[in-house]
């Protein structure tokens, strides 16, 4: 197991992403979990049938030789959504389509489906557009209530923008003399962790 993907297994964010719920079609017979589906009477599971599955337990079925599963993308990442972004990323309300919308794309492109690359494209093009005003943000509301400024904003986003907030907090103190010096944020440290870690494994 790499070190990332050691990582991500024990990351409470990552669980409750991977529990994010995506459209799958029944490909072969699941037998006795009909209960599954609360539209159906059936004992089993059979094929055509639609429901939603967590991703995880969706990445499970497809992972098979067998595919038991087909998957489709979530109606957030779908080419609709896609447009609003590609408008203007900056002011969709992200928290709304997915309190974890840019984990869970990455997530999403794990199954390889037609409209992958094009939701890759999306993710990165909207997270670039978002970045500096999440950032400014964090750096223009001194001791001011900054709910209004996080409540349309994805959970690493919100990460983000705390980490500009520590990073103002920090040196508004250094510049007030209320600290001698400047700390490192916890951000920079883990990065500092991982890299360490990972150097050493090459080595």
């Amino acid at each position: 197991m790499s070190l990332d993907a050691l990582e991500n297994y024990y990351d409470l964010d990552d669980i409750i992403s991977t529990n994010e719920k995506i459209p799958c079609k029944i490909e072969i017979p699941i037998y006795r979990l009909g209960y599954l589906d609360s539209s159906s009477v059936n004992e089993h599971l059979t094929p055509g049938s639609k429901l939603e599955f967590p991703f995880w337990m969706a990445r499970s079925l497809c992972s098979r030789k067998r595919h038991m599963v087909s998957v489709e993308m979530p109606k957030q990442y779908r080419e609709a959504y896609r447009e609003i972004l590609t408008a203007d990323a900056s002011v969709v309300d992200l928290h709304k389509l997915g309190p974890y919308y840019f984990s869970f794309g990455i997530h999403m492109l794990k199954f390889e489906l037609p409209e992958s690359p094009d939701v890759a494209k999306i993710l990165v093009k909207s997270f670039q557009q978002r970045f500096r005003k999440v950032m400014d943000s964090s750096q223009n509301c001194y001791n001011e209530d900054t709910s209004k400024l996080t409540d349309k904003l994805d959970e690493s986003e919100i990460l983000l923008f705390r980490a500009g907030q520590h990073g103002l907090n920090e040196f508004v103190r250094w510049e007030t003399r209320q600290t001698e010096k400047l700390t490192t944020s916890e951000m920079v440290k883990n990065h500092r962790k991982r890299k360490r870690a990972i150097m050493e494994d090459i080595g």
